[in-house]
């Protein structure tokens, strides 16, 4: 059998949530019958495929589904019908166990709270998920600290989130992710929470981490101007559905629909975005750019 070209595969997903005394009818929303009172369609009917070192970011408004995706993709969220494929793998026919190992060893997930343990250190933090794997002393801290190190933190190594910025407490949770070595990355809105100056200098990071470690990511956003910096391609979601793909440049050239254009309207005054002479996207004229800064170069993605 010829193996998939793409990393990731997502196909025909859905999630719906109900009501405790409503009964879900999946075949119903299959064959395109009116929603069902009580019942809220997170994802309808998703798919996309995402090619070895690629940033795909996924942005709408609140309540678009966005966040509901991204977590259906480790099956933190049960997605109620479509298939999820990581190097081949299917990840929604797996049991507890193997669920349980691709989670440690195939994807990690960086959150918007950051969620790291108050009681440990940074190393001790970042190494955790090395511990549950089994991972000797001596090799998971040497793994964490080449990780720590990436993010700048080596002088943070024995300090406790208490004394951490918001920003360095992200950077600790991006290499806890970094450190499972794992291609996929998700990031759920991982920048959201910070002001506006951390967080450019928070894409500057994973602009410099992805330049280097080429992984591949689904980054979830609700701004604009951080999807041009990172994105490769992007989707706008609306009530669970993606209403436009594309790349960054199509999406803000030719919007689809009211509503995209709407949202890039609202979101940022975005008067050109061009393409350099290495074939690597940059967005120039944005009004204002976070941190005052010119449009960032992204890293290519071995497209």
């Amino acid at each position: 059998m010829e193996s998939s070209p793409y990393l990731l595969e997502v196909e025909n997903l859905w999630k719906v949530f109900v009501e405790k005394d409503s009964t879900l009818h999946m075949e119903d929303y299959l064959s395109g019958s009116t929603d069902v009172n009580g019942q809220v369609v997170a994802v309808r009917d998703v798919s996309f495929k995402l090619k070895q070192g690629e940033v795909y970011v996924i942005m709408g408004l609140s309540g678009s589904g966005k966040s509901t995706l991204i977590r259906c993709l480790l099956r933190l969220i049960e997605p109620d019908y479509g298939q999820i494929r990581v190097k081949g793998q299917d990840v929604t026919a797996m049991g507890s166990k193997e669920l349980t190992e691709f989670r440690r060893t195939q994807a990690a997930m960086v959150f918007q709270h950051y969620g790291l343990l108050p009681h440990r250190t940074v190393l001790e933090n970042v190494s955790f998920g090395l511990k549950l794997q089994g991972v000797k002393r001596k090799e998971r801290e040497k793994r964490a600290l080449q990780a720590i190190e990436k993010v700048g933190l080596l002088k943070w190594t024995h300090h406790y989130p208490e004394h951490l910025s918001g920003g360095m407490q992200q950077r600790v949770g991006i290499a806890r992710a970094l450190v499972q070595d794992a291609d996929l990355l998700l990031l759920d809105e991982p920048f959201s929470g910070l002001d506006p100056l951390i967080r450019g200098e928070m894409q500057d990071e994973l602009l410099r981490l992805q330049a280097e470690l080429k992984k591949t990511m689904v980054f979830v956003t609700h701004d604009l101007n951080e999807a041009l910096r990172l994105g490769d391609r992007m989707a706008v979601m609306k009530q669970g559905l993606f209403v436009q793909e594309g790349t960054p440049r199509d999406i803000v050239t030719n919007p689809a629909d009211e509503y995209v254009k709407r949202f890039v309207q609202n979101e940022r005054q975005v008067s050109l975005l061009t393409e350099t002479a290495e074939g690597k996207k940059k967005v120039s004229n944005l009004t204002p750019l976070i941190g005052g800064k010119q449009g960032k170069i992204a890293a290519g993605s071995g497209r």
